[in-house]
């Protein structure tokens, strides 16, 4: 059974307004249902996403992790951020012109220094949290790997296996090879929100009038930057 990860990791909830912007996404659901569907067969899991959202990206790492068959990741593009995670939840393998990327976890605050303080020691909890996926699968001290976020690290295909983070290059049959995420596209809660009160449920159609409206706001999104919390 072949899953796709592909363009920016999203929640659930999310992944709706996504898809009606036209936006590459991957969510928790697409996966979860891929993987009932398989009941047990080996899964291959490709990887080309910039990342997005930690705790996605946490539970489709986790239920790759849990799964009971075999899960071969392949990453043919990009695994940065919160994709990087998810392709530390089986036995791996990079394309020679693929990349793999790890950095700190990302987010906002509002208020005074003390909201910021504290955001800050949330940023660092949850740092810890994402170098225990890199820990499991490459054997490296949380002191390595937490140095590794801070610098914002982007291996080759060559380096990624050097220090464990992928098992075996992609059609490198002869060991020839052994010895830049594009940023993705995140929207921001605030377009989410005004979105979602503006057009119809999930079930019905909000494209009726997807002229001038539509494209207006495919426009206003090029113009956009932003996102919650994600890596």
């Amino acid at each position: 059974m072949r899953i796709d990860v592909k363009g920016v990791i999203v929640s659930n909830g999310d992944k709706y307004y996504y898809d009606w912007f036209g936006i590459e996404s991957t969510s928790p659901q697409d996966v979860s249902k891929k993987i009932v569907e398989a009941n047990g067969e080996d899964l291959e899991v490709h990887i080309n996403s910039p990342g997005g959202d930690v705790y996605a990206g946490s539970e489709i790492y986790t239920d790759l992790k849990a799964y009971s068959g075999d899960v071969n990741i392949k990453i043919v593009g990009v695994a940065a951020s919160a994709a990087g995670v998810i392709a530390m939840a089986g036995k791996s393998s990079i394309s020679p012109t693929a990349q793999f990327m790890m950095h700190n976890v990302g987010s906002g605050a509002y208020g005074d220094y003390r909201a910021f303080e504290h955001e800050a020691e949330v940023l660092k909890n949850y740092n810890v949290s994402i170098a225990n996926a890199y820990r499991l699968k490459t054997g490296m001290s949380h002191e390595e790997l937490l140095e590794l976020m801070n610098k914002e690290t982007w291996l080759n295909a060559q380096q990624a296996v050097k220090h464990g983070f992928v098992d075996e290059i992609m059609f490198d049959e002869g060991n020839m090879l052994v010895a830049s995420a594009t940023n993705g596209m995140m929207l921001p809660p605030e377009v989410i929100n005004k979105i979602r009160n503006q057009i119809k449920i999930p079930g019905q159609n909000p494209l009726e009038n997807k002229d001038l409206k539509l494209a207006q706001a495919r426009l206003n999104l090029l113009k956009l930057k932003g996102g919650n919390l994600n890596v």
